[in-house]
């Protein structure tokens, strides 16, 4: 068996100390075999008898580079589909009146003044619907420590450091770009988390400005505001279609396919794109925990910091349905441990918590 230290488990392999309850070594990746227990809870070694344990397995090691790559391929696909949808949507509409092609150019100079105006405004919007102030040296030197420390490790630029006043245990990134990046947490985060749980937070928060989530962020939202905007627009303006149209009956004729297919686009269209944007968000929330990972080495520091937020509370001032996807853990709802909501912003926080051990190493047993 692996020598256990005062710190953890000590790889024979590569030297690495890793958490006690490791089964694989979080450097090497080579895994421990106890004593009469295989790699697998329940299989017995041939060396001893041990205790079996039928209908258990251990999580498999999970490299966080791995997690990583997948997440960021699965949110592209995700946002590409909610912009063919925002494309057919406006397609559809222009189709039913006479021209697919304006209802697309349409549907673009709307996508891109409402896209120009939370570019340009969306990051102080947002700091001044949750009361943000920004974080003061003389009382909050440790949270602007961990965050330089988390700007090295990920290589961005030092970004603003805001500070909301909660009880509530909660943070976001905002920023159109890294160099303008800014991070958000509540006085209960940094009042009560320990140094490597705010690090995890930090690192995660961190990854979300290096991805630019905060770009997908804002684009997935206006997309989704787009096309409930064009289905709001088409279902008002159908009374007065045809009006004044005197010799246009075969032309209209010709659309009443189209106007059909744009009236169930309409209808069918802002729930699409909803459930399409929680999607990326959930993928995106993936992503930031491993790369958060990757900047402190430590994925059990953020694996603590959701387990005690989980206890005390997520809620931040001013909190609302327009920036809850924002979060590290949405500040309204508390999704269950199975929760599949097609509507959820968050992946459940078990099964964060249960991935980031993975990454580490830690094989917790699960039916």
């Amino acid at each position: 068996m692996s020598p256990l230290s005062r710190r953890g488990k000590t790889c024979p392999g590569c030297g690495t100390t890793n958490h006690p309850g490791a089964v694989y070594c979080n450097l090497c990746q080579e895994p421990f075999a106890p004593s009469g227990i295989s790699g697998f809870a329940g299989e017995a070694t041939g060396n001893s008898p041990g205790p079996t344990v039928p209908g258990l397995r251990t999580v498999p090691m999970l490299s966080f580079y791995d997690a990583s790559s997948r997440n960021v391929h699965m949110s592209r696909l995700l946002f590409l589909a909610l912009f063919a949808s925002f494309l057919a949507v406006g397609g559809a509409i222009g189709a039913a009146y006479g021209s697919a092609a304006y209802g697309i150019a349409l549907a673009l100079i709307l996508y891109a003044i409402l896209a120009s105006t939370a570019y340009f405004r969306g990051s102080s919007i947002v700091l001044s619907i949750h009361g943000a102030r920004e974080a003061d040296p003389s009382t909050h030197q440790k949270l602007l420590n961990v965050v330089e420390e988390m700007s090295i490790a990920s290589g961005l630029p030092m970004p603003r450091v805001f500070v909301m006043e909660s009880p509530g245990m909660n943070a976001f990134a905002a920023g159109r770009r890294p160099s303008e990046a800014i991070v958000a947490v509540t006085t209960g985060l940094f009042e009560h988390l320990s140094r490597e749980e705010l690090q995890g937070v930090i690192g995660h928060e961190m990854a979300h400005i290096k991805s630019r989530d905060t770009l997908y962020n804002i684009y997935a939202a206006v997309l989704v505001g787009s096309i409930a905007l064009l289905a709001d627009m088409f279902l008002r303006g159908m009374p007065f279609r045809g009006r004044g149209r005197s010799g246009g009956a075969g032309r209209g004729r010709g659309n009443a396919a189209f106007f059909v297919l744009g009236i169930l686009l309409a209808l069918l269209a802002p729930f699409a794109a909803k459930v399409l944007q929680m999607s990326i968000s959930r993928q995106r929330e993936y992503h930031a925990d491993a790369v958060g990972a990757q900047f402190t080495r430590n994925p059990l520091g953020l694996a603590s910091a959701l387990k005690k937020i989980t206890q005390t509370g997520a809620q931040v001032p001013g909190e609302n349905r327009g920036t809850q996807h924002l979060f590290l853990i949405n500040p309204l709802r508390h999704f269950a441990d199975n929760s599949s909501a097609l509507l959820s912003t968050h992946p459940s926080t078990a099964l964060r918590i249960q991935r980031l051990q993975a990454m580490a190493g830690v094989g917790a047993a699960v039916v």
